[in-house]
């Protein structure tokens, strides 16, 4: 019901934005949110958009360089990664929440690397 995608290979410094489209519900009643997982880390919250009042939040490890964004008529919460660093390197997922009910994404790796 979630689909992520958008990750890939970049550079130190680069930029990628990730996509997290739903199919049978509308976002715009859901949190949405991003969490990653590196190999052998624990799993850290990114970010997330609230539904009510659209605003974000932001881990302290991507403050400024990440946006979080949402696109109600595609049905789609955008992540947008610029200066990219090493340490952001992770599986990304995305997920939906509401009312105690969590959807996850597929996931999509995001490997940066020169």
């Amino acid at each position: 019901q979630l689909q992520a995608s958008g990750g890939g290979l970049v550079q130190p410094g680069g930029s990628l934005r990730l996509s997290c489209a739903a199919s049978r519900f509308a976002m715009d009643y859901y949190r949405i949110g991003w969490f990653r997982q590196a190999p052998g880390k624990d799993r850290e919250g990114v970010s997330c958009i609230n539904s009510l009042d659209g605003s974000a939040d932001y881990a302290d490890s991507v403050k400024g360089r990440f946006t979080i964004s949402r696109d109600n008529a595609k049905n789609t919460v955008y992540l947008q990664m610029n200066d990219l660093k090493r340490e952001d390197s992770a599986v990304y997922y995305c997920y939906a929440f509401k009312g105690g009910a969590w959807y996850w994404g597929q996931g999509t790796q995001v490997t940066v690397s020169s």
